[in-house]
């Protein structure tokens, strides 16, 4: 889990994939190009957020999660996972009937990430407090947006809360609350059960930290498909464990929309949806918000009832968790949390380092070569046709421009260029045509009723 290397939890599968162009068009930092007829991804500059999954029609976009028989590893295997996740269940299904049904699939222990949360908003309420840090206070509770505001927009990193986000937090309170009971560390198990694909690099790529608490991390998705057969064989004893009781009202919310926000003292806001944020954070950066205390920002839109990885709809998700929320307390003092865990070593545990800026936009490192780059992306710019149609491979015309001064494109990318050049006499017809084979494909553009929406679809 070296911080070095970007470990990316979105994979592509290119026997699937027929560069189409979804992909490129909605992915919100350009980190995606056609490459020979086929998606590809610049590592560098993706940030999890599975916009490209779900646009993607063939399903090429793929998860890499852990075996789920690494679990098997530990005396103490425990499911850890967000409040969404129940929010997934239609309410026949009681919360300890699905705590239940998780325990029969191998686990020894079941425990939703917020409970603790009175203690996260007591370190948060500390930490903004201060008033020596940069304000307006950034949330940190998604992944996808902290690598978004590392690569897109660098000056607003200092601004960005240094605390872990809360499955950190409960991954450390539970594996202190076992080991206070006897249990030896090497013996614990934790496995996060995540809604989306930017929380599970997180666990493999922590921001702010050297390495995860956390030994494992499963597909949301995939679990829910294994409760619910579980579920539907009526075998299912209903269980009530002791960490359940922690649970409260705030932190049922926690990862909807204003979960965080509310809870903020001063001018706060809270938008979801990465698009949104993109918007907002461009208003920012260029100081149109000088009001602002505290901003939530989550990539999914309805926050994580709408992750990637969810398979209910993200309305009923909402809509659920917070009729859900109605039947527990609000949260407590964190002195509660005192009888099973030593409250200051924990807190010692839940402050990241700063996290740095990791400007992927720049066209070089050198500023006097990037405005030189500059300067030639934009006379490119004068002869692309600004139609951003995406048939060159690149999202935007802009793109195709930045990537030809990086030496990563040609002018012949253009389709409309080619035309261009045809009619002046300036290139052949089938030398136009082979410029297009190579960018998507050897016969590519043969007939073919098997594609998607064509006759033969379905055969």
């Amino acid at each position: 889990m070296n911080t070095q290397h970007m470990n990316h939890a979105l994979k592509l599968d290119a026997d699937k994939c027929i560069g189409c162009t979804h992909c490129i068009k909605v992915c919100p930092t350009e980190a995606i190009r056609v490459v020979n007829g086929k998606a590809n991804v610049q590592a560098e500059r993706c940030v999890d957020c599975g916009e490209c999954v779900r646009a993607c029609p063939y399903n090429a976009f793929y998860v890499d999660e852990d075996d789920w028989a690494l679990k098997e590893q530990y005396k103490y295997r425990v499911a850890l996972f967000p409040s969404v996740f129940i929010g997934q269940f239609a309410r026949n299904h009681s919360q300890e009937s699905i705590y239940g049904a998780i325990l029969k699939l191998g686990f020894t222990h079941v425990y939703e990430v917020e409970q603790p949360i009175a203690l996260l908003k007591e370190i948060t309420k500390e930490y903004c407090a201060d008033e020596e840090k940069t304000k307006p206070f950034i949330s940190s509770y998604c992944p996808a947006v902290v690598r978004l505001i590392q690569l897109k927009f660098p000056s607003l990193t200092e601004n960005i809360i240094n605390i872990k986000a809360p499955h950190d937090l409960s991954a450390n309170y539970i594996k202190r609350s076992l080991m206070n009971r006897g249990a030896k560390e090497d013996e614990i198990g934790i496995f996060y059960i995540s809604p989306c694909v930017a929380k599970m690099a997180a666990v493999k790529n922590p921001i702010g930290e050297k390495q995860s608490i956390i030994n494992g991390v499963l597909n949301m998705k995939e679990a829910y498909n294994r409760v619910m057969k579980v579920l539907e064989t009526g075998e299912v004893e209903a269980v009530a464990t002791d960490f359940m009781k922690r649970l409260t009202r705030d932190g049922v919310k926690w990862g909807l929309t204003t979960g965080e926000s509310k809870h903020a003292k001063g001018k706060s806001m809270a938008i979801d949806g990465i698009h949104n944020v993109i918007k907002f954070l461009d208003r920012l950066e260029n100081d149109e918000a000088p009001w602002l205390h505290f901003l939530e920002v989550r990539a999914c839109d309805l926050s994580c009832a709408g992750g990637i990885l969810l398979t209910g709809n993200r309305f009923l998700t909402d809509d659920r968790l917070r009729k859900r929320a109605q039947k527990f307390p609000a949260a407590g003092k964190v002195e509660d949390l005192q009888v099973t865990v030593d409250l200051d070593e924990l807190r010692k545990k839940l402050y990241t380092d700063p996290i740095p800026p990791k400007p992927i936009m720049m066209l070089d490192t050198d500023m006097g070569r990037a405005l030189e780059k500059l300067a030639r992306a934009r006379n490119i710019m004068c002869h692309l046709p600004g139609i951003d149609c995406g048939a060159c491979g690149a999202p935007t015309c802009q793109a195709l421009a930045e990537d030809m001064v990086q030496a990563k494109a040609k002018m012949s990318d253009c389709i409309f260029l080619q035309q261009t050049w045809q009619r002046q006499g300036k290139i052949s017809a089938q030398k136009a045509f082979d410029n297009m084979e190579n960018k998507w494909g050897k016969n590519r553009f043969m007939p073919d009723c098997n594609k998607k929406g064509a006759k033969n679809e379905s055969l």
